[in-house]
């Protein structure tokens, strides 16, 4: 329910409505625990209202417009296909109100109180939460901060709304942007660029280091920069941003290459270069918790601050800031204030990258794998060699694991290709159990479907692949 009139106390006080926060909240309130969730936004945070879901709304409706251009070969001619941006936004927003009212009726129906404003602490045990109802003091026994990131900004390019946007912007947009430049060519700004480049913009990305989606296998990412320039999308990496000048027609940036300058005429320009953690007038000081150097708060396996009736979880405590971690801390934070023996002791945290191809990896890489003392050996299977990928028509990409040369332990899996953020579950599942290489071999997995590509490149790995010729010598028939 919607509370309207002063707070006086509350056993656990959430404070931020995210993916971690209102998960955190449910948990604590069906474990018997009085509790209050504050959100100064919209229930759902940054990834169901500005992040994860519009984005993958519209990834998918850009993808569903490419795809029409390639139906010819199947037998399938679409004449005129045009797109509706208006319409598109409309359909967008009726995905994102179905879940965040989702989120309200779960949090009533659990009990929940929600208050809407801006906490900020007041001692270890009292909130002051401002709204446009007045200011509400809150006491709580014990408190989640659950309040997300933000975009980082570079001085001199600060969204202003118009010309140059962040991604909350370049999601909102109702006329598709004739140049569109993005500065940053991480998983955000590469995500919206092919959204756009699809739709029919001419993109141009700026990325500082020397490739895109740095910190990502380099062998996944140079199948999406290969569709990138299929796209047309135009790539300066190792280059930066330097200054942007308004003009009638948008803005005109120029930007530093290993060339020299150049100068490039952007509608918009879609500033994407990472986030930091929303930390800043909390009043942590008075919980008696100091944030690190980049604003980030230290917790321990249990999601305990310095503060033991203080806990925070998700994008404040540091990376990976994704959701699903986001989630899962709260489920533990929420636990432990109730007494259970609860804590973040998982192995891995699948991550996915909506490009085209889509990019997912749980575990460690094959560098990484040595670092942490292992000898590894790897396995790759194509989904070209797949019958499920060649009848849908996305036959670029591949499966790679990576496992203990000594024990065939998984230790990693990674994956670019169709459907990439829906196999990486059963891939996160063996890790996290332990599974051998065997373990994945011997599932029997259902035919013709994309899943046959973990286990095909289990045995790859192995070197007993049926469907690619393995590069080892035939084993000897035992009698």
């Amino acid at each position: 329910m919607v509370v309207g009139e002063i707070a006086t106390g509350t056993d656990v006080l959430v404070v931020g409505a995210g993916p971690g926060g209102y998960v955190a909240a449910i948990r604590a309130a069906q474990l018997g625990k009085d509790v209050m969730l504050v959100e100064k936004d919209e229930l759902g945070g940054t990834c169901l209202n500005i992040g994860c879901i519009p984005s993958k709304a519209l990834i998918y409706a850009s993808y569903m417009y490419e795809k029409l251009k390639h139906l010819d070969e199947m037998g399938i001619r679409v004449k005129e296909a045009q797109v509706q941006m208006e319409k598109m936004q409309t359909w967008k927003e009726s995905v994102v109100k179905k879940l965040t009212s989702g989120v309200e009726q779960l949090c009533d129906g659990n009990g929940v109180q929600i208050l809407k404003g801006k906490a900020t602490f007041q001692s270890t045990k009292k909130a002051l939460v401002e709204s446009e109802h007045g200011t509400q003091a809150v006491e709580f026994k014990d408190c989640i901060i659950a309040t997300g990131s933000i975009p980082m900004v570079i001085s001199g390019f600060e969204p202003d709304g118009n010309v140059v946007i962040d991604s909350t912007g370049a999601l909102a947009l109702k006329v598709i942007p004739k140049n569109l430049v993005v500065i940053g060519g991480g998983y955000i700004g590469l995500e919206i660029g092919m959204v756009y480049a699809k739709l029919g913009s001419n993109v141009t990305v700026v990325e500082m280091l020397d490739r895109l989606l740095p910190g990502t296998d380099p062998e996944l990412t140079r199948l999406v920069a290969r569709k990138a320039r299929a796209l047309g999308i135009e790539t300066y990496v190792s280059s930066r941003a330097k200054e942007v000048k308004r003009n009638q027609n948008g803005a005109e940036l120029t930007i530093v290459t290993p060339e020299g300058e150049k100068k490039l005429q952007a509608d918009k320009i879609l500033v994407s270069v990472g986030r930091k953690p929303n930390t800043t007038g909390l009043g942590l000081d008075k919980l008696g918790i100091q944030p690190d150097a980049k604003g980030f708060i230290s917790v321990n396996a249990q999601m305990r601050t310095g503060n033991p009736h203080v806990y925070a979880i998700g994008d404040v405590v540091g990376n990976p800031m994704l959701a699903h971690k986001a989630s899962h801390e709260g489920v533990v934070a929420a636990e432990v204030i109730c007494g259970l023996s609860s804590a973040a002791d998982f192995r891995t945290i699948p991550a996915v990258i909506f490009t085209d191809p889509e990019i997912a990896y749980a575990g460690w890489s094959e560098e990484e794998a040595k670092q942490n003392g292992y000898k590894p050996i790897v396995g790759k299977f194509p989904f070209a060699a797949l019958g499920r990928a060649i009848s849908i028509g996305e036959t670029e990409g591949f499966v790679k694991v990576i496992a203990d040369e000594a024990t065939k332990v998984v230790l990693g899996v990674h994956i670019v290709g169709p459907e990439a953020s829906n196999l990486i579950s059963e891939a996160a599942l063996a890790i996290e159990m332990g599974a051998t290489l065997e373990d994945l071999a011997l599932t029997v997995h259902p035919h013709p479907t994309l899943p046959e590509g973990l286990m095909e490149a289990a045995e790859a790995t192995m070197g007993k692949a049926i469907h690619i010729l393995n590069p080892k010598k035939k084993e000897p028939v035992r009698l």
